[in-house]
């Protein structure tokens, strides 16, 4: 029997490390930088500057020397050379703390990043960029891909244009929501250099540029809904970068952009699963130990119907994420799993924390908890990575030529044995 939801001996023990490391090590370092309490109680100032640094730093060595480190990346670059699949297990784990993810090197956009120049980049390019990023020895990177002018989640009309001058290339345009650029040390940019392609999809290419880089203006961090956290908007001014620094080849920045965006869709599937968890274990908390009207909440048929739905709906993500990344590591297209797996997850997530901080009340609803900042996080899942719309277009589409095709939808809801 093929179908097997056990994990072997070797990678059940990775994951009871990542979390043991999680809970051990990463969540009390975790309060002391916030300046919180287990509990998650103010207690202190948050540490700053090079103090904060220090901190956090110091996690990274602990995960280095643990061997938790890269686990999305082959083992020749310094990683633990997990499939989809089992870095599932991993990221959930990760994602329980804040900083989990970034203590294993295995963050947004960075991941990402790492995937795309280890399958896109020439031998110098991986050895510039890939290695220091997979050691932790620069501050990051960024992919600029979004423009304001244009619907993000349609590459085709990006407006940022790229004119070929000599052996330079002189790129004009307007990014923003550029995540990670103020600390990025390079960006992969996303621009239009072909003006009559054969396909729309054909129109742009990727280059890799330094940052600092003359051309690259960082107008002003967007303040989001959950704050101002790094999300940049970028003016590009006759910016020079050498033709050596194209990524992949000419035209071929839209499919650059789809076989990074794929995994890294799921990738954060994996990571707000994390999130949904901890809310509904708060949920259930809170229930078994706040008392009104005559009984626990517990007891009360109202509040275990929101724990009910929210079981079910983490359930429903697991399943469809570990197979979208079992696709993914057997080399099947999975396009059509992983897009309904962000779909759904995304959304699973909103509900299960509104759910949650509606059993706590107006505690859940204040910061003394972190419910509200995972609340104010969660909102971005429905449109990062392809609006929730976009995704129902795809999947109607896949579905209605599935039937069109084969008289039966068996292909476009997962193409499984049953």
């Amino acid at each position: 029997m093929a179908i097997d939801f056990s994990l072997s001996p070797e990678l059940e023990a990775i994951r009871m490390q990542v979390r043991t490391f999680v809970t051990d090590v990463i969540k009390p370092e975790e309060h002391r930088i916030e300046g919180k309490d287990a509990e998650g109680n103010k207690v202190g100032e948050p540490l700053g500057g090079n103090d904060r640094i220090a901190a956090l730093v110091g996690l990274r060595k602990q995960a280095f020397k643990a061997g938790i480190w890269l686990p999305h990346m082959p083992q020749e670059w310094g990683g633990m050379g997990l499939g989809h699949v089992e870095l599932a297990m991993v990221q959930a784990e990760a994602a329980k703390s804040y900083y989990g993810p970034w203590v294993f090197n295995c963050q947004a956009p960075d991941e990402g990043n790492m995937h795309t120049l280890l399958h896109w980049g020439t031998d110098r390019q991986k050895e510039k960029y890939l290695k220091p990023l997979c050691a932790g020895t620069v501050r990051g990177s960024c992919f600029a891909m979004t423009e304001p002018e244009v619907a993000g989640s349609d590459p085709t009309l990006i407006q940022t244009k790229a004119y070929q001058d000599g052996d330079e290339w002189v790129i004009n345009g307007h990014k923003w929501f550029i995540s990670g650029a103020r600390r990025a040390q390079f960006a992969i940019l996303v621009c239009r250099t072909e003006e009559n392609p054969d396909i729309p999809q054909a129109a742009n290419s990727a280059f890799i540029i330094d940052l600092p880089h003359e051309g690259w203006n960082d107008v002003r961090e967007v303040e989001t809904m959950h704050g101002g956290t790094g999300h940049s908007e970028i003016v590009i001014t006759d910016l020079r970068v050498h033709n050596d620094q194209m990524l992949g080849g000419r035209g071929q920045g839209h499919l650059l952009g789809q076989y990074r965006l794929g995994p890294a869709r799921l990738a954060h599937c994996m990571r707000w699963i994390a999130q949904a968890e901890t809310a509904l274990d708060m949920m259930v908390d809170r229930s078994l130990n706040r008392y009104s009207h005559g009984s626990l909440l517990a007891e009360k048929q109202g509040i275990q119907w929101m724990i009910a739905d929210s079981s079910m709906e983490i359930y429903q993500a697991k399943l469809m994420v570990l197979h979208a990344a079992y696709k993914i590591d057997n080399k099947e297209d999975f396009k059509a799993e992983v897009s309904m797996s962000k779909h759904f997850v995304a959304n699973m997530l909103g509900r299960v924390i509104d759910r949650s901080i509606q059993v706590h009340g107006a505690l859940g609803y204040s910061t003394d908890t972190p419910l509200a900042h995972m609340y104010q996080h969660a909102r971005w899942a429905r449109f990062a990575d392809g609006a929730d719309e976009v995704h129902q277009m795809r999947i109607a589409q896949r579905t209605i030529a599935a039937y069109t095709d084969e008289g039966s939808t068996r292909r476009a809801t997962g193409n499984l044995p049953i």
